[in-house]
């Protein structure tokens, strides 16, 4: 499990280290360095290789892999930085891999990274990426509703969601009806005597985050497409475009977490999408109690009510140790330099510190009407 990432000459940051825990939750103003963070791990992970692609690339792409769209080599250089653009992971205080990536010497607009140094394969865990549902990431352009979704490639057993959630339907019609092969993942309010299937585990989730609704997939192998089509407990099937966007977007991130491996890394941007506050508040309870059964979280968000759902987590349902969450705030100083403040949580829920700026929004807002009315 990543305990740290430092990140050198990459797009907002200078030097910047990061801890990473069980739980990472990165939040603050836009075009602070969030995504950087994430498209840090992502460009680690794609300087590995794919299992299904085997050997070691000499370069990584900064467009296409994981649905990235990173532009030149120009563009993700920090334009402060001299150098090489440098990630290095830990867990704890061993160094588990360094990656130096260099911009081409024949133009900074190339469309991809030289890389110059990767990390020894023989002793290096961060390879466990490699397999299948070890590494996922969900991007905040996840697909709402649709008719039918795209088929994967790769074999039942190695099938993901997608980066857009673009193979959920392919993934629920092959092990849907399945036990749920990681069986501490099980739904801590589940009946007893009820079938272990992934889908009804996923059900009970949606239940909790969205409305409660029943999931069915329809096959077209012909065409290479799978159908998903819902229905309320009781009522008609209908197709995903009549049952809305809450759903659909939160069908990827409940399903991605059923299925990732024991000890993977789940990347998650704005879980929230499309969720009404009761539904973001319980999809931060859901990403809480993943953490605690094993699956390493890093979760971007802009929603106060995601951050009260994992304080209730820690606090009220006791998913997680306070000890293995963290946020990260991100700010910009005077000189629009980044400022990340790393706050903590306590056992009951609270959080160590409230800068300004941190999800305080509610409270300015609530004071400028009360200085109207006064001023009535």
């Amino acid at each position: 499990m990543i305990r740290s990432i430092f990140i050198q000459g990459f797009k907002r940051f200078g030097k910047q280290r990061f801890e990473i825990s069980p739980l990472t939750v990165l939040t603050g103003l836009n075009g602070t360095g969030k995504t950087s963070l994430i498209h840090a791990l992502i460009l680690a992970r794609e300087a590995i290789g794919d299992p299904f692609r085997p050997g070691e690339a000499s370069s990584v792409r900064l467009n296409g892999p994981f649905g990235l769209e990173l532009g030149t080599a120009e563009d993700v250089h920090n334009w402060g930085a001299e150098g090489e653009i440098v990630f290095d992971i830990r867990h704890d205080e061993e160094l588990l891999a360094t990656w130096r990536f260099a911009v081409p010497a024949n133009t900074s607009e190339a469309l991809y990274l030289d890389v110059i140094k990767r990390p020894d394969g023989a002793n290096v865990p961060y390879d466990m990426y490699q397999r299948p549902r070890n590494f996922t990431y969900l991007c905040a352009e996840r697909l709402g509703p649709r008719s039918i979704l795209g088929a994967s490639a790769l074999p039942a057993d190695a099938l993901e969601v997608g980066v857009r959630g673009e193979y959920c339907a392919q993934v629920l019609a092959a092990l849907g009806d399945r036990p749920m092969e990681y069986g501490e993942r099980l739904h801590p309010n589940r009946y007893p005597a009820a079938a272990p299937l992934l889908k009804y585990e996923l059900e009970r989730w949606l239940g909790d985050i969205v409305r409660p609704v029943e999931i069915d997939t329809e096959s077209h192998p012909g065409n290479l497409v799978t159908a998903l089509r819902f229905r309320a407990p009781g009522g008609e099937w209908v197709r995903a475009p009549n049952m809305g966007f809450g759903v659909s977007y939160a069908l990827p991130v409940v399903l991605a977490g059923l299925v990732a491996s024991p000890g993977g890394l789940l990347l998650v941007e704005n879980p929230e999408a499309h969720l009404h506050p009761a539904g973001q508040s319980r999809m931060g309870v859901f990403l809480a109690w993943l953490a605690g059964k094993g699956i390493q979280v890093i979760v971007e968000t802009h929603s106060d009510h995601v951050l009260n759902g994992i304080r209730r987590a820690i606090g009220e349902h006791h998913y997680l140790p306070c000890g293995e969450a963290i946020v990260h705030y991100f700010d910009s100083d005077e000189e629009d330099a980044p400022r990340v403040i790393p706050l903590r949580f306590t056992p009951t829920g609270g959080v160590s510190d409230w800068p300004a700026g941190f999800f305080d929004q509610y409270q300015i807002d609530v004071a400028a009407l009360g200085r109207i009315r006064r001023q009535r």
